[in-house]
């Protein structure tokens, strides 16, 4: 069995990729060693790199993906309870949790008190394999794990998380049900797999909003029955609006782009007694400017989201499986990068056009040129790196 493994490491904004060899770990009981087979390039990643948001670093992001069990420790189950074996296909949830702290306790999981977020942490023995983007990720106790059907393909299933269980949290938290009219603001990702879920819930209308002509199109496809080119002058949308509910306004607006001006004029939209769900600004904004009177008069609900609930992983893997046919999923995937490749696909990733780049974390050029892990200033055992 392999003693080490490659890991594309984040060093800092704007900076290129650095590629390291890294041990691998002795894994303790309810951990996994899993291989990635595909990682795609989440948004926040791409925040990240631009230096919008702050990550410790050195790092290894990446957190959308699929893999297959190398290794496990003991008592090792998935969600469904099967116990997971070398071979095994899985995607994981972006956090481990310790299900018994306050927040836990309280159905916020993944804002537990000791939380643990892949993709997002520094590289600290023995966590190194802590993100997708390398050749192991190595997962801990408190990780909702989901074996994946084999009617799902890499590509597809990849976009369970945390797109999928993003999306699946948004229409839980909205309560999306039959007859709802629904607007949906931003037609990246999330807000695609939003419209796919809000029409299989049975929404009557739903509209899909956003400034790029290219994404828009894609929005039909989803189960978008309106679609509407953002400009400066968002009367049209209005009158849109006005025009699907009959001037009474959406029963859920639905904010996915993580744009302040969209935030700002998303609640115009609601009809009284509607539902705001706002999952889109992962990084700092500008404040936008609500009058409470507002909120209070027309009884508004505003409700925030921030990563997803492990059922939610789960409802997404579900929804995938039932209606990869239905939805063109395969589409949304644009190039497939080697692991020493991820500089090239981060670049990618920022054309506005792409909605999600993908990197193969196991295929990696035989002369990448390698770092050591004792490089890294942090790491004082030299020991640890004897195998």
């Amino acid at each position: 069995m392999s003693t080490q493994g490659i890991a594309a490491v984040f060093l800092g904004p704007q900076q290129p990729f650095g590629y390291f060899r890294l041990p691998l770990p002795a894994l303790s009981a309810g951990e996994v060693l899993v291989r990635p087979s595909i990682c795609t390039l989440c948004a926040s990643d791409l925040h990240s790199v631009a230096g919008r948001r702050t990550v410790a670093t050195p790092t290894i992001l990446g957190h959308e993906a699929v893999g297959t069990v190398y290794s496990s420790g003991s008592d090792v189950f998935d969600c469904a309870g099967t116990r997971l074996d070398p071979g095994q296909r899985i995607t994981w949830s972006i956090v481990a949790s310790c299900g018994g702290c306050f927040y836990c306790k309280h159905h916020l999981p993944q804002k537990c008190e000791g939380l643990f977020k892949y993709g997002h942490e520094p590289i600290t023995p023995p966590y190194l394999f802590n993100g997708a983007l390398a050749e192991y990720c190595h997962l801990l106790p408190g990780t909702t794990i989901a074996v994946l059907p084999d009617s799902l393909s890499d590509t597809v299933a990849a976009l369970a998380n945390c797109a999928g269980a993003t999306a699946a949290a948004v229409i839980r938290l909205g309560t999306v049900t039959e007859g709802d009219c629904v607007l949906v603001q931003g037609c990246g990702l999330l807000g695609l797999m939003v419209a796919a879920m809000a029409s299989t819930a049975g929404a009557r209308a739903v509209i899909v909003c956003d400034p790029n002509e290219t994404r828009l199109k894609r929005a039909s496809a989803f189960g978008a029955t309106h679609t509407h080119l953002v400009t400066d002058n968002s009367d049209d949308l209005h009158s849109l609006v006005a025009h699907v509910t009959g001037t009474r306004g959406v029963d859920v607006a639905l904010e996915m782009s993580g744009n302040r001006n969209a935030t700002e004029v998303g609640i115009r939209f609601l009809r009284t007694g509607g539902r705001y769900v706002l999952a889109g600004a992962v990084h700092d904004l500008p404040p936008v400017h609500w009058k409470a009177q507002t909120i209070v008069t027309r009884m508004l609900s505003i409700t925030g989201l921030h990563n997803y609930h492990p059922d939610d992983l789960i409802s997404a893997v579900s929804f995938l499986a039932a209606c990869h046919e239905r939805f063109p999923f395969d589409r949304l995937i644009e190039g497939l990068y080697r692991l020493d490749q991820t500089t090239e696909a981060f670049a990618h990733a920022y054309d506005p056009d792409a909605v999600r780049v993908a990197v193969a974390p196991s295929r990696v050029h035989p002369d990448v040129p390698l770092h050591p892990a004792s490089r890294f200033p942090a790491f004082h055992r030299p020991s640890y790196f004897e195998h």
